[in-house]
C-alpha cells in the first residue's frame, strides 16, 4: 500500500501574481495593530495572501458585541483576539510566521516587534515593514504614527463610522506630510469610537481597500493616499 501523497501548496496564488508580486510580497513584514472590525479583516485578507510575517497588536478580548460585526466566533468568547486571529491566519497559510502581543500599542512597542528594528538592532534587513493600523481612536492613531513611521515602507489607516469608511494611505512614512494633518484633536474628532456602530461588510470592505492599495504599491502603481467611501450614499471621494 503506498504511502498518502504530501499535498503541495506551490500554485495557492497562481491567481494573484500578476497582481501581488511573488518577489515583493516575500520581503513583507505586516504589523496589524488593532484587530477589532477592520483589523481583522486586514489580518485575514493579507495572511490568504501570502505575507510571510506577521504581527498582530491589540490587548481586547473577544466580547459578545463582537461576534456579528468582527467575524468572531462564540467559541472564542473571553479569549485574546490577537491568539484568535492568529490562529485564523495559520489555517489560510500555514507558512505564515505570525506573532500576537497581547497588549496595547505602547511607543515602546517598536522596541518588541522584530519588524521596527534596524539591521544593527537585530531586524531582518531583507524585509520590507508595512503597518496597518486599525485602532478606533485618534490618540491612538496618533501614537502608531508618531513611533513607527521612520521605519515603515508603507502605511495605511482603516477607519469606519457604522457605512461611511476612510482609508489613508503613506507610501513614504518618514517623509509624509499629509497624513498627521488627518489627526485631529480629540475635540474634533468623531464623538466615540468609530466603531460604535459598524458592520461586518464595512470593515471587510475597508479592509479590502486598504490590503488593496497595499497590492498597488507592490505593483509600483500609484496609490490614493485618502479614500472616503459612504456605502449608504454610493458615494466615493479621493482627496
Amino acid at each position: 500500500m503506498s504511502e498518502p501523497s504530501t499535498p503541495s501548496y506551490v500554485d495557492r496564488d497562481v491567481r494573484q501574481r500578476e497582481l501581488l508580486p511573488p518577489q515583493r510580497l516575500s520581503r513583507c513584514h505586516a504589523i496589524v495593530v488593532g484587530v477589532g472590525a477592520i483589523g481583522r479583516q486586514a489580518a485575514m485578507q493579507l495572511a490568504a495572501a501570502g505575507v510571510p510575517a506577521m504581527d498582530l497588536v491589540d490587548h481586547d478580548v473577544v466580547a459578545v458585541e463582537n461576534l456579528a460585526v468582527q467575524g468572531y466566533a462564540p467559541a472564542d468568547l473571553g479569549m485574546a483576539k490577537v491568539e484568535v486571529t492568529a490562529a485564523a491566519c495559520l489555517k489560510l497559510n500555514p507558512d505564515l510566521r505570525v506573532t500576537a502581543h497581547a497588549h496595547r500599542f505602547r511607543r515602546s512597542s517598536v522596541n518588541e516587534l522584530p519588524a521596527l528594528q534596524d539591521q544593527q538592532a537585530g531586524g531582518d534587513p531583507v524585509l520590507e515593514s508595512m503597518l496597518f493600523c486599525c485602532v478606533d481612536d485618534v490618540l491612538a492613531r496618533r501614537l502608531v504614527w508618531e513611533a513607527t513611521r521612520h521605519r515603515l515602507a508603507f502605511f495605511a489607516d482603516g477607519r469606519m463610522a457604522a457605512e461611511v469608511l476612510r482609508v489613508l494611505v503613506s507610501t513614504n512614512p518618514p517623509a509624509d506630510a499629509y497624513y498627521a494633518s488627518t489627526l485631529f484633536s480629540p475635540e474634533r474628532a468623531y464623538a466615540g469610537s468609530c466603531t460604535a456602530r459598524s458592520t461586518i461588510y464595512s470593515a471587510s470592505i475597508a479592509a479590502g481597500l486598504m490590503v488593496g492599495a497595499f497590492a498597488r504599491w507592490l505593483r509600483g502603481l500609484p496609490v490614493e493616499r485618502d479614500l472616503v467611501l459612504n456605502l449608504l450614499a454610493a458615494e466615493l471621494t479621493v482627496a
